[in-house]
């Protein structure tokens, strides 16, 4: 047998030992849990030296949690924040609250603050003109302009201030529960923070929910009042394959990105900060994304509706039932030694009776390090009864003389 055969062996084993390990605890299915904690180091930190760099590299292919390291370090976000300005006018558009037509008027605080009087980045709007939301997202992402995120601000919610609410607002719905914003284009401000963690949350949220606009990021150009400009995103051309979002400088946090890509038929999000050049972002993003194809293989753990475990049923006809997953639980994991990595079955529990099958009632969760790195769905591979009123009543006394809860470590 193959030393990975051994492995997978050994981890099927591990969850095995482990089936009746069975917590308490409401089924958490949201995608973006799959960020619940860090997996392995990707970036060498210096002797004495604190590690202010941050990265997190996602499989969403699998929801594999493949690298993290500081994924929940607090850095300014500088022009990263712009990809959350895009979301809430992407937002706005599919609710049908505007229209990629909707005009919106060009006011003299985003001409001087956002335009060429300000000499930032800009896409050159002039001032009073009337400028259709589809052009002003092809300046914001093309253009990196910093005048049309806040005329995308104003015409929006009328201030920038009131625009940076729903910024916020969406940030929450999102989960990503380390960031706040304080301007549509990422101004320098204190108070401005995010994390990797949250940044790859928002990526992901963007491919799941506004994948039709995808091919904004990657537009080779953008010409508006008579001026072209080239896109701004030095990653994009520079990193092969890559073909999504956004580069960031802040003065003080450094040099950050969020990039997406699809290699070897997987879609990936990643996700750097803290680096102290350009060159040294593009690197980082770059290693990150080619450490796929060099440190990790696929991994089939159960095929699909293979029994996986089985759950405790309070009142019914059969006293227990297998759990299994809708679809093959596949992930990626490291090349070579996989003991790391342990399996757990988790739901709310004992099922009372009747019990539907097909049910979706628990998870399976890959940690490693404790950390949870994949989730998989589980459900009821059969139906049960209602058992008999004697039955019923047996099952309340051992409940109560007993509990049901087993907790293997």
């Amino acid at each position: 047998m193959t030393s990975t055969g051994r492995d997978l062996r050994a981890l099927r084993e591990t969850g095995a030992r482990t089936r009746f390990a069975f917590r308490l605890m409401v089924v958490v299915l949201a995608f973006c849990a799959i960020l619940a904690g860090p997996g392995r180091d990707v970036v060498a930190q210096e002797a004495d030296k604190p590690d202010t760099t941050a990265s997190v590299l996602i499989d969403l292919s699998t929801g594999t949690l493949l690298a993290a390291r500081n994924p929940d370090l607090a850095f300014a976000p500088g022009s990263t924040a712009k990809l959350m300005t895009a979301a809430v006018v992407f937002d706005a558009i599919d609710t049908g609250e505007i229209s990629e037509d909707t005009l919106y008027r060009v006011s003299e605080h985003a001409w001087r603050t956002g335009g060429a009087p300000a000499r930032v980045t800009t896409m050159f709007a002039a001032l009073k003109s009337e400028v259709p939301v589809i052009d002003l997202l092809r300046g914001l992402l093309v253009q990196n302009a910093n005048d049309a995120a806040i005329i995308l601000a104003e015409g929006l919610s009328g201030s920038e201030a009131a625009f940076v609410e729903r910024m916020n607002a969406l940030a929450g719905r999102i989960g990503m529960d380390t960031s706040r914003f304080t301007s549509p284009t990422g101004h320098e401000d204190a108070s401005a923070r995010t994390s990797a963690r949250d940044l790859s949350r928002l990526a992901i949220w963007l491919l799941t929910s506004h994948r039709d606009r995808m091919e904004l990021f990657t537009l080779p150009d953008f010409t508006w009042n008579g001026i072209f400009q080239r896109n701004k995103n030095p990653l994009i051309g520079a990193i092969a394959d890559l073909d999504g979002f956004v580069a960031g400088q802040s003065e003080k946090a450094g040099f950050n990105a969020v990039g997406t890509m699809e290699r070897d038929r997987r879609r990936l999000v990643g996700v750097v900060a803290g680096h102290p050049s350009a060159d040294a972002r593009e690197e980082a993003l770059r290693d990150l994304f080619d450490s796929l194809a060099k440190d990790y293989e696929e991994v089939v753990l159960y095929p699909a509706r293979e029994e996986i475990a089985r759950a405790r049923v309070f009142g019914g006809q059969a006293g227990e039932v297998g759990l299994e997953s809708p679809d093959d639980v596949e992930l990626l994991l490291p090349r070579g030694d996989k003991h790391a990595y342990r399996l757990r079955v988790v739901y709310k529990g004992p099922l009372r009776a009747p019990v539907e099958k097909g049910a979706t009632v628990g998870e399976l969760r890959v940690l490693k390090d404790n950390a949870v790195v994949h989730r998989a769905p589980l459900r009821t591979r059969d139906a049960v009864e209602a058992g008999t009123v004697k039955g019923r009543a047996a099952d309340a006394l051992r409940e109560t003389l007993f509990g049901w809860w087993l907790d293997g470590g």
